[in-house]
């Protein structure tokens, strides 16, 4: 179901909600982190003829609009996410590739330090930090343990 707040957005920047858009908006909202491919595949299961260019300048169009953000979480494609939703860092799992959201509250020494030393004010909501989950830890102390 779409989204009131997309419709009332857009019409306020001068744009429409047009098909194209509605299905990337949805896809974007079901899918969470996805990449641009991932988006596509999502869009096609209702709309078999959308592209992928059509789906690439559909995301630029939305972040400009501040519909949605990216994020980079690896070396792959930029993946995309809801911009309404409360601003946080991605936790990234280089083991089994899990996204944790973490909200920015848990890095505002961190940022308040940058700020204080070198006058930079950070934006946290394309911030990643790679390392290994909770899980994953323990699998490799486990498996430690037994060699």
């Amino acid at each position: 179901m779409v989204s009131i707040d997309w419709k009332s957005d857009l019409r306020q920047r001068g744009y429409r909600l047009t098909p194209q858009r509605q299905l990337v908006l949805e896809a974007v909202d079901k899918l969470e982190h996805a990449t641009p491919d991932d988006i596509l595949g999502e869009v096609r299961r209702t709309a078999a003829g959308v592209n992928i260019s059509t789906v690439y300048r559909t995301l630029e169009l939305l972040e400009e609009l501040g519909l949605v953000s990216h994020a980079h979480l690896g070396h792959g494609a930029p993946t995309y996410h809801l911009a309404d939703r409360h601003h946080h860092i991605h936790l990234v799992c280089r083991d089994c590739s899990e996204v944790i959201e973490a909200d920015v509250s848990v890095v505002e020494g961190f940022t308040a330090q940058l700020r204080e030393s070198f006058g930079f004010d950070t934006d946290m909501k394309h911030f990643a930090i790679f390392g290994r989950c909770e899980a994953c830890t323990r699998k490799r102390e486990e498996a430690a343990a037994r060699d």
